[in-house]
């Protein structure tokens, strides 16, 4: 047994912090917004290079230059929202301001047409995402802190994250099904038509379920919170000086980089290569034709968030409180490796069935991530607070969640340039063999690197429950003395 686990076992009186269920339900609701867009922008986004006619280079581009912008703005509005004061809390106010940003930002980008030109419609979704990418840092950044700040223990935290990540998924299940939709000619004459009105019913929905952490989750009124304290209020140019000290500070946590490092090289490899299961799927297995495709490329999406919400979410829930966070990561992520290999020989022509064996293996690595990361963050806010004396949920989040979707630009940037390296072209319907066999390989062998780099990044994490613990009854006994 590890020293983690026999910490978990040694403290088994200690006493458990709840979140009332209905509390985690609501953030968790907030969550399948969180989720809901990012997924359905993917889904999405491939219109832009088989229903316009963009080049790769092009698609590239507009997942990578919004999240430039997200640079500058993360920070800031974690800042922002540490430092707030209100009768409704630091994170409510924002969560509610960006939920309709983003929302109605969403609606407006999709207003596409191909009848336009190309670059008429890259610059008009450009301007329209970077609009959309700044409601989602007013949103999300605030929302990710309000759940680190929701419980101050250890594991209560994994549970909280276990639910809200169990909501999230179903944005996966739900979002491969727009495929099906975009493209049935029954339903719209082309898959830029559908994303105009599709767009609609995911910008609304979205900008439902996002408020309601504004609405049903408590926050502590934070309007006189800072009366007696010496908070900074001086020049701009001081403010941002302490931004940048703040920053500074939290880039300097160990732990924390650990959990960055691990983070940007899983999700941000699996995130290059995601969508060539669309292309593989139509152009490998069905010589370029979406409709003859069928369901296929919606079943890979949902049966793969579906066994995360059933299986793995569960069993991480399950393995943290017996085993602890980093034996827990490590595991499920190496687990995810033999899924990733297996597609080589399961994506085939003859037998598309064979596509869903992978799928349980491979999951446990993304479906584990944020559930993992998202509680190991709210322990390290704690360390963060017993060193600095400031409590810094908004700045953790912004700065992780920065690195995520920076790395996701990245990502997207490098998608593109992977298809054109490969030989893609978007403008014939049967590719090259050696196209496809290129994005086979890519999908399996640029994930599987950055699982590797992660797991030997975490292999040395050392924030288990016992420190943990020593940390909370410290921060608590300074509290009392105060």
């Amino acid at each position: 047994m590890t020293t983690e686990a026999v910490a978990i076992h040694a403290s088994a009186e200690a006493p458990v912090i709840g979140i009332p269920m209905s509390q985690k339900v609501a953030f968790g609701l907030g969550m399948l917004a969180n989720q809901m867009f990012p997924a359905a922008l993917s889904i999405f986004m491939v219109i832009l290079v088989q229903g316009l006619g963009m080049s790769p280079i092009l698609w590239g581009l507009i997942f990578f230059l919004p999240k430039l912008v997200d640079a500058i703005t993360d920070p800031i509005m974690g800042y922002i929202s540490d430092r707030t004061e209100s009768r409704w809390g630091k994170r409510r106010p924002y969560i509610f301001i960006g939920a309709i940003v983003a929302g109605l930002s969403y609606m407006a980008m999709w207003q596409l047409s191909a009848e336009d030109t190309q670059m008429y419609n890259f610059w008009y979704f450009l301007a329209w995402s970077i609009v959309f990418f700044i409601g989602m840092t007013i949103f999300s950044v605030p929302y990710v802190a309000m759940g680190y700040e929701m419980s101050k223990d250890y594991h209560e935290r994994t549970r909280l994250m276990a639910v809200a990540q169990w909501i999230g998924q179903w944005a996966w299940v739900i979002a491969p099904w727009f495929w099906i939709i975009l493209y049935d000619p029954n339903w719209f004459a082309s898959a830029a038509e559908g994303a105009r009105t599709v767009s609609i019913y995911v910008g609304f929905s979205c900008m439902a379920l996002a408020m309601v952490p504004a609405f049903f989750c408590h926050s502590k009124d934070t309007s006189e919170a800072n009366k007696s304290t010496d908070q900074l209020r001086g020049s701009l140019a001081e403010t941002f000086l302490d931004l940048f000290r703040g920053v500074v500070i939290t880039l300097k946590n160990k732990p924390f980089q650990k959990i960055c490092i691990a983070t940007f090289c899983i999700f941000n490899a699996f995130n290059c290569v995601a969508g060539f299961a669309f292309f593989i799927i139509v152009y490998y297995m069905n010589a370029g034709d979406p409709v003859a495709a069928g369901n296929w490329p919606a079943i890979f999406g949902s049966v793969s968030a579906l066994c995360t919400c059933f299986l793995v979410i569960p069993v991480v829930n399950w393995m943290a409180q017996r085993f602890g966070k980093r034996q827990t990561f490590l595991f499920t992520q190496s687990i995810s490796l033999a899924g990733y290999a297996m597609f080589w020989w399961s994506f085939s022509p003859a037998n598309p069935y064979l596509m869903i064996l992978p799928i349980p293996l491979y999951v446990f690595g993304i479906g584990s991530l944020f559930t993992l990361m998202m509680s190991m963050t709210a322990d390290i806010c704690d360390l963060d607070e017993l060193e600095t004396y400031q409590r810094r949920e908004g700045l953790f989040g912004a700065i992780y969640w920065w690195m995520v979707k920076f790395g996701a630009a990245f990502a997207g940037l490098l998608s593109g340039l992977i298809l054109s390296v490969v030989g893609f072209d978007q403008t014939v319907t049967v590719q090259s063999d050696s196209a496809l066999e290129g994005l086979r390989a890519a999908f399996i062998l640029v994930p599987a690197i950055g699982t590797l780099i992660g797991i030997w990044v975490m292999r040395s994490y050392d924030l288990d429950e016992a420190r943990a613990r020593e940390i909370r009854d410290a921060l608590d006994a300074r509290a009392a003395q105060s």
